[in-house]
């Protein structure tokens, strides 16, 4: 039931965001502009309590069960707060603070918090604390990632809404946890609609009077560019699985895999993308470098696959035995 719920709400998603969020809204928010049609199009399907419990006011679905919606929302380049409320909410929910209405961001209090300067509220986190404050009466400094989505930091905090502590399954470092999952599954939607564009101009770009994409080294690009947006996509389901079986504190290990991957394949994807585009594809009027920009952006947030892969790394080298049936005892745990 619970997978009917998550499709109907990812599909839902998709629909919302294709009228409500093309290449001009992107465009006016990245100049500045807060899109409240966008963002009230997305309010009224009611994601906000995507992973909230039931009895908690919410939908009640897994984490695997929100990975699909959110490859939606880096499909479209969500220029709304739509995934930081989701995780903002489950956050607040699993230290018993009701979560707020509106757009919700969350991060480190003294990091940059995504969408700070247009959100309603923001969750701040300090260690296994968390602590939920009206963004309007908060002061910030405003700033921006390589994508120009707002990436604000607090300057002065007023007193909190209310506070409380993290559950231990949550663990310190559930901020940065949650965003290194929610990114993952950003990238590969955002790498899913680099790689229809590419597609699409590969087939209809002709050169020595046939497309380009009948050419065997651009086919051949391309289905590394396939394979790379697969892997992603299967990194981060993956993760997300690993955090309903075990918790978020105790799938560390997949969401730091999930990061490495889809960071790389980012990175590979991206340049394979304007490859095929060449000039074009990173002119104003076409909407790809959109999509780049972004995956660039999202690939250093929650980690970096340098942080994930010292830290993996540093984790093997502990490893009372051998690590590869460490890897696959885990895998068998969260297998679907």
């Amino acid at each position: 039931m619970a997978n009917d719920i998550a499709t109907e709400l990812a599909e839902q998603a998709d629909r919302a965001l294709t009228d409500a969020a093309d290449v001009a809204v992107l465009r006016a928010v990245e100049a500045g502009d807060w899109p409240a049609a966008t963002w009230d199009a997305m309010a009224a399907l009611g994601l906000n309590g995507a992973l909230v419990p039931e009895d908690g006011g919410g939908v009640g679905l897994g984490f695997a069960d929100v990975a699909p919606l959110l490859e939606v929302l880096g499909c479209h380049a969500a220029p709304v707060p739509l995934a930081e409320s989701i995780f903002g909410s489950a956050l607040l929910a699993a230290a018993g603070i009701t979560p707020p209405e509106g757009a919700l961001s969350f991060g480190a209090h003294n990091g940059a918090i995504p969408w700070g300067r247009h959100a309603d509220h923001v969750a701040l986190l300090d260690g296994a604390r968390i602590a939920l404050y009206p963004a309007p009466a908060l002061n910030w400094d405003k700033a921006d990632n390589i994508g120009h989505e707002p990436r604000d930091r607090v300057r002065v905090i007023s007193a909190p809404i209310a506070e409380a502590a993290l559950p231990n399954g949550w663990g310190a470092e559930a901020g940065l946890l949650c965003t290194a999952l929610m990114r993952s599954a950003q990238i590969a939607g955002a790498m899913q609609a680099a790689l229809a564009l590419a597609v699409d101009h590969a087939n209809t770009r002709k050169q020595f009077g046939r497309p380009i994409g009948r050419f065997q080294a651009v086919q051949q690009q391309l289905a590394v560019f396939a394979a790379e947006t697969s892997a992603a996509s299967v990194a981060a389901a993956a993760a997300a699985r690993a955090v309903d079986r075990r918790g978020l504190a105790a799938a560390a290990f997949e969401i730091g895999c999930a990061k490495i991957t889809v960071g790389e394949a980012a990175t590979r994807s991206a340049a394979i993308a304007h490859q095929v585009f060449a000039a074009m594809g990173i002119t104003e009027e076409h909407q790809l470098h959109h999509f780049t920009r972004r995956l660039w952006a999202w690939r250093e947030e929650g980690g970096s696959e340098a942080f994930w892969a010292k830290r993996i790394g540093q984790e093997a080298q502990a490893l009372p035995g051998a690590l590869w049936p460490f890897i696959t005892a885990r895998e068998e745990e969260i297998a679907p």
